[in-house]
């Protein structure tokens, strides 16, 4: 009978002792934050405080983009808080976001992103300050382009057309062509010497003498030509 008596006590004491309050989240906070299924630890020591970071470190999606490393670091600054301390970074807004600048990877995170802030106000104040001699070399750009430039472009064109002029001139083509019509006006002048010595017109001894001097002009034009001719078709 006694330990029916102390067993039944016992039992209304359990029953009696109060439930443990259920850890009341805002919906500012992201699911990685909070959860309504997150219960407050039975005492408020290092281990409790260590297991209620464990639970929410054991959700796949909550730091799904945080590194081992990263999430290490910051379970170093939560081991050692209390239940009240941690149930205070679940429900107060501020002291959240005091708690996240307080952490080494957001203040280098913070610091990086000013100086580039700084970095890119200086290169933007650098490039408003030359400005002006922007617009001034511009405008230098514009006249030459519609002065000097255009009349250098007109000589250079014109330079250009003589030297095509030349290369065609010396080309080897037009060479063997001169060479060709060069024999062809030798022959003509000594047909004109042959028929002016049947005609009489010229002494024997005159004729001789221009008229060999032209063949000569001639054979020496030919030779020229076919050699020309040969080195280009082999």
């Amino acid at each position: 009978m006694p330990e029916c008596i102390f067993t039944c006590r016992g039992s209304q004491e359990q029953q009696a002792q109060p439930q443990p309050q259920e850890i009341s989240t805002d919906s500012w906070y992201p699911p990685s934050v909070s959860s309504p299924n997150v219960s407050r630890p039975s005492t408020p020591s290092s281990s409790s405080s260590g297991s209620f970071v464990q639970r929410h470190s054991d959700r796949p999606h909550s730091l799904s983009h945080v590194s081992p490393a990263e999430a290490a670091n910051i379970i170093v600054f939560l081991k050692d808080k209390s239940v009240d301390e941690l149930r205070k970074l679940l429900s107060d807004k501020d002291a959240y976001h005091q708690f996240l600048l307080s952490l080494d990877p957001v203040k280098t995170q913070n610091k990086v992103r000013d100086d580039l802030r700084y970095e890119t106000l200086q290169l933007a104040s650098e490039n408003l300050e030359k400005e002006p001699r922007i617009m001034e070399l511009r405008n230098q750009c514009r006249i030459i382009r519609t002065t000097e430039l255009a009349a250098a472009q007109e000589k250079l064109n014109e330079l250009e057309r003589q030297k095509q002029e030349i290369l065609k001139f010396y080309s080897p083509a037009s060479l063997l062509h001169r060479l060709q019509e060069s024999m062809h006006e030798i022959d003509e002048e000594s047909e004109t010497l042959h028929r002016q010595l049947l005609d009489r017109e010229l002494e024997l001894a005159v004729f001789m003498q221009k008229y060999k001097r032209l063949r000569n002009a001639y054979h020496k034009r030919a030779l020229t030509h076919l050699a020309a001719k040969t080195s280009l078709t082999g």
